[in-house]
């Protein structure tokens, strides 16, 4: 097992100029050596050598603190959980700290241990990581606290009493509260307004509020709008028009609608500019097939983009129709890549498609018609099942392991990232329809349910359970 261990011992040296950093060679051959020094001689957890598997693993990152001559003065790894990989055979965004190391005349200089900690933990955000742990001698466990761990079980190494702490994650939290939180805030005195200077039909109406299109009343009609963020318009205007298409287009497949038609604003700076940003509206509105009605262009403003499509159904599937129990399937696209400039936001499966394998997944919803279903967008795969099941007017809970993803992305990103064709759906468990209705051009998996308690939690393959959004995603309510 995995260990973050060390001896806690007064400050009795003077504190002494030294950082902490990212190991080379030179560094990981000598922190390995006082790891024998300290676990082997001094403690004697070990019997001959404490090296491990997580030694050999090439993702495994060692953190050192050095001297200003260079010396190791103590260090941490960090490391995939060995538990993931066995049982899913790939890094699950579930990584474990271990080995941390003082040398024995260092340990009051300054607070090394306590340095090594932060910095290990500030490693696994840079990583992605959505689970991040460490085993601690009990002697330890005050430190971790008061560095922000939390104990959650209690543990033997080596004969010796341990407990296992967990560093908490916020990344999908932090994702959600700055994509989706305000929503509630700015669109609550429209829902105020229902019935009295507003008609019924405000926010999508009944049982489509927080949809991903909305039910135009009294018509077959679905109408849906996307804006494109500034930063992505200004460094890939042709992509950004692409993406515009796309994410409607989405919209739609997800309310089971077909696109008839898009209605596009664009502002620009020049006319150049413009011309770029229409190119990649005009080649994504051919391959789905859907024309450009009209619109709104005008030049020597700031770029922004915003495009609104129409679709038609009589059958609109609401994002808000799942059940406590209910199933949940994620149908995406593994195919394609990241998109350059954009690695670990967004995955780039559309462009490369051929117009009639993208108008056959945009059918998929439609056909499969589940119970709810929402595109995932910005919020990325965690973020839009909490959505999907505030709308529910449940809670959700995602088995990682379960969850389709591509092989060269790591499961912390493709979890937080756009990724081209991606819908959630909630049927009954074992009746979801899409596998058929995608056949081989997309993955579809049930990989976690609906559940009566608020939230979204993650379920990994040891069974332990953590808390990705502790509530309700947009504050809107269940539709």
């Amino acid at each position: 097992m995995p260990t973050l261990s060390g001896s806690v011992l007064p400050r009795t040296v003077p504190a002494a100029a030294w950082t902490v950093r990212r190991a080379a060679a030179r560094h990981v051959a000598a922190y390995r050596a006082l790891r024998r020094e300290v676990f082997v001689d001094e403690q004697g957890l070990f019997a001959v050598d404490d090296a491990d598997g997580v030694d050999d693993d090439p993702r495994t990152e060692v953190l050192v603190a050095v001297d200003p001559a260079g010396r190791v003065l103590g260090g941490v790894r960090l490391a995939p959980a060995a538990e993931a990989l066995a049982a899913s055979g790939r890094d699950l965004g579930w990584w474990t700290g271990s080995r941390l190391v003082v040398a024995r005349g260092a340990r009051g200089a300054g607070g090394i241990g306590a340095a090594l900690v932060r910095a290990a933990c500030v490693r696994a955000t840079e990583l992605g990581v959505l689970r991040f742990e460490a085993t601690v001698q009990v002697r330890n466990r005050v430190l971790f606290e008061r560095l922000g761990w939390q104990a959650w079980a209690a543990c033997d190494v080596q004969g010796s009493p341990h407990v296992r702490m967990r560093w908490p994650v916020t990344r999908v939290a932090d994702l959600v509260r700055s994509t989706k939180s305000a929503l509630a805030s700015v669109l609550g005195p429209l829902a105020a307004d229902v019935g009295t200077v507003l008609p019924v039909g405000t926010l999508g109406g009944a049982g489509f509020r927080g949809d991903d299109g909305a039910p135009v009343p009294g018509t077959d009609l679905v109408a849906a709008c996307d804006a494109i963020l500034p930063a992505l318009l200004e460094r890939d205007p042709e992509w950004a028009g692409w993406c515009a298409v796309l994410v409607n287009v989405n919209d739609l497949t997800a309310m089971g609608a077909h696109p008839v038609g898009l209605l596009d604003a664009l502002g620009a700076p020049t006319e150049s500019f413009a011309r770029r940003v229409m190119n990649g509206v005009r080649s994504a509105a051919q391959a789905w097939g859907v024309p450009v009605l009209g619109g709104h262009t005008q030049l020597g403003v700031p770029a922004a983009l915003s495009v609104t499509a129409l679709g038609r159904t009589d059958r609109p599937v609401p994002g808000g129709g799942g059940h406590p129990g209910d199933a949940l399937s994620l149908t995406a696209d593994l195919t394609g890549r990241w998109r350059r400039g954009f690695e670990g936001r967004q995955w780039d499966s559309t462009s490369a498609r051929g117009a009639a394998d993208l108008r056959h997944l945009a059918t998929a919803v439609a056909r499969a018609a589940p119970r709810a279903a929402k595109d995932v967008s910005m919020a990325g795969v965690v973020g839009t099942t909490a959505m999907l099941a505030e709308a529910s007017g449940t809670g959700a809970e995602i088995e990682v392991d379960r969850v389709p993803t591509p092989a060269s992305a790591a499961t912390g990103d493709w979890l937080t990232c756009f990724p081209g064709f991606g819908m959630l759906t909630a049927d009954e468990p074992h009746t979801s329809r899409m596998p058929a209705a995608v056949g081989a051009l997309a993955a579809s998996a049930e990989c976690g349910r609906l559940t009566v308690e608020p939230g979204v939690r993650l379920r990994w393959p040891d069974g332990a359970v953590t808390t990705a959004v502790p509530g309700a995603a947009t504050g809107l309510g269940a539709a």
